[in-house]
């Protein structure tokens, strides 16, 4: 499928749904004035991605889109670039995709802030025993019943820990800070001097979790991540406090988590879980001191926009012979998902 001789040719794997969420009338039409598009609505077809990339110098793709391995890149005689909607692109590139100099771009630069202020939502949530609440009163409680709860807080003057100073994890801490929260950071790659322009406290994972009342995970998806928040670590933390987790579940130690939640001795607020969709007799549903939403942190509608709009104007710096703005290294394959 040989696109115009003077002409550029980028194929869009992007499903129809998400389509109309990523990319604006004006974005789309900026993308359709530049190149020659060819659109992929059954975007998870590998055989559909084979045969649109011969001839193609950018592919713009989404979650659940193939794996471009050489097999894929045999056949993307002129592909130059791939930019992923998403973050992680370790699920849709390989090593390959490095080694024959094609950029690899990702939007997730986009998706910090609203990330963050769901994990604010939660945070304000646990503090205020906001899911208690409301599970007391959707379950039938009598109003004196239902207005039973542990101590609640207030964010200003609270201590609140963060797991990994990424974008999403700074951007959290600037809104709790914000609101009087004395805030704790653990991350290996957090130095003095980070932390003291970001105005946090950097100290180990045990001393966090054992001193403050929300601890909020934002560490990136790795080996060395996988369940660092375990039974352990969980015990740590004290009587009434609550886990913020918008990140993965690959950082917590599920079961663990609902053995504490079951006992009461602590709250949370999840957004992220090992099976989604979360199956309907899965036990967090039924827990009154647990806040759940179906991975839907960066879900708004001005979110997605940028994402496709970041997207497209990686392409657009493409063919105007510009460098990537959000270019990522082989290194970005090691973040799982």
């Amino acid at each position: 499928m040989p696109g115009s001789p003077d002409r550029p040719r980028v194929v869009v794997a992007v499903p129809p749904q998400l389509r109309a969420q990523f990319f604006t009338g004006t974005v789309w039409q900026e993308l359709a004035r530049a190149a020659e598009l060819t659109v992929l609505d059954e975007h998870s077809d590998r055989a559909a991605l084979a045969a649109a990339l011969p001839g193609a110098r950018a592919l713009i793709l989404s979650w659940r889109a193939p794996k471009v391995d050489a097999e894929l890149l045999a056949a993307a005689d002129r592909l130059e670039l791939v930019a992923h909607t998403g973050s992680a692109v370790a699920p849709y590139v390989t090593e390959e995709v490095f080694r024959r100099g094609i950029r690899v771009t990702q939007a997730g630069d986009e998706m910090a802030w609203p990330v963050a202020e769901v994990a604010l939502a939660f945070t304000l949530s646990l503090l205020h025993r906001i899911q208690r609440f409301d599970h007391a009163l959707r379950g039938g409680a009598e109003w004196a019943a239902a207005s039973e709860a542990p101590p609640r807080h207030e964010i200003h003057g609270s201590d609140i820990g963060v797991i990994g100073a990424s974008r999403t994890g700074r951007a959290y801490i600037a809104m709790v800070q914000a609101m009087g929260a004395r805030v704790s950071v653990t991350d290996p790659f957090l130095s003095g001097t980070d932390a003291r322009a970001l105005g946090v406290e950097s100290v180990p994972l045990d001393t966090l979790l054992s001193r403050s009342r929300i601890v909020a995970v934002h560490a990136p998806v790795t080996q060395e991540t996988h369940r660092m928040i375990g039974a352990g670590q969980l015990a740590l933390m004290p009587d009434g406090a609550g886990l913020v987790n918008t990140a993965r579940s690959w950082l917590v130690d599920e079961d663990a988590l609902l053995a504490e939640l079951r006992s009461g001795r602590l709250d949370a607020a999840i957004d992220v879980f090992d099976a989604e969709p979360l199956p309907s007799d899965h036990p967090f549903r039924a827990l009154p001191n647990v806040l759940l939403t179906p991975h839907q942190a960066a879900g708004s509608v001005e979110c997605r926009q940028r994402l496709g709009a970041s997207a497209v104007g990686e392409v657009l710096r493409l063919l105007a012979g510009q460098p990537p703005a959000h270019a990522v290294t082989v290194d970005a394959l090691t973040r799982l998902h």
